[in-house]
């Protein structure tokens, strides 16, 4: 009996280290950034790029005065989103995109709280993610209702328990309407969670792995548009709700 019971043990040890194995390589697995966001992530004349430890980008040739701080999708490298985060930093404002624990912006969405300590001299504050960053950067919007000027959802929409249809603040849903994970019907189902007047706007032909560079995505469709021209219509669209709080000083 002694002998059965020490190989049980074994074989529930066996079971649990598999289990756990099989779930940190899960959480460690993540879609790989592109070349192009590699790229991005070099400064230039334009913009200064830090990586530590979040990746700050910063206009050269303006102060800015309105910050946008990005949440990464789930299981997406941070450097992935890049590109568009320099584009917007040539445009005059301070972006920091957060890395995640495991890529699963799930494990701190509250980071938010640390970037705007660090940076006193911004005066309104965006908030947006794509994806699961978008889903957690409306959780800290609904429980810090006072940090923020605006949010923008690239492929995202708020949990039922986190609605932000009664809050004053700038909204933009931007969507692809060839998404096969944040499907047009699930942002259509998103509408009451958000205000009134919230800006919608679907890309044409988009998807949902061409709002970052990082290649395809399992169980998304393929895209009628060039990433390229995907990412001009998000970054044109982020740009708009950042003009809009930056006018309200």
């Amino acid at each position: 009996m002694n002998k059965l019971k020490k190989y049980w043990w074994l074989v529930v040890l066996i079971v649990i280290m598999a289990v756990g194995g099989g779930v940190y390589y899960w959480l460690s697995d993540s879609l790989p950034p592109m070349p192009e966001a590699l790229a991005a992530l070099q400064s230039d004349t334009a913009v200064t790029v830090e990586t530590d430890p979040w990746y700050v980008f910063q206009p050269n040739d303006v102060q800015p005065t309105t910050g946008f701080i990005f949440y990464p999708g789930g299981k997406v490298d941070p450097r992935a989103y890049a590109p568009p985060a320099h584009a917007l930093a040539a445009a005059g404002y301070l972006v920091v995109i957060t890395p995640m624990p495991f890529n699963l912006a799930v494990f701190a969405p509250d980071v938010a709280a640390e970037v705007i300590q660090a940076y006193p001299e911004i005066t309104h504050w965006v908030i947006g993610g794509h994806s699961l960053g978008g889903a957690m950067a409306a959780r800290y919007v609904y429980e810090q209702p006072d940090d923020l000027d605006g949010i923008v959802f690239w492929a995202a929409y708020p949990a039922e328990s986190n609605s932000l249809a009664d809050r004053q603040l700038v909204v933009s849903s931007i969507s692809g309407t060839l998404d096969g994970l944040a499907t047009p019907a699930k942002i259509e189902a998103s509408r009451p969670l958000l205000p009134a007047d919230t800006i919608w706007l679907p890309i044409e032909g988009g998807n949902h792995a061409q709002f970052g560079w990082y290649g395809d995505q399992s169980g998304d469709n393929p895209a009628t548009i060039s990433r390229e021209e995907q990412q001009a219509i998000t970054i044109e669209g982020t740009r708009n709700v950042l003009e809009m709080v930056s006018a309200s000083e």
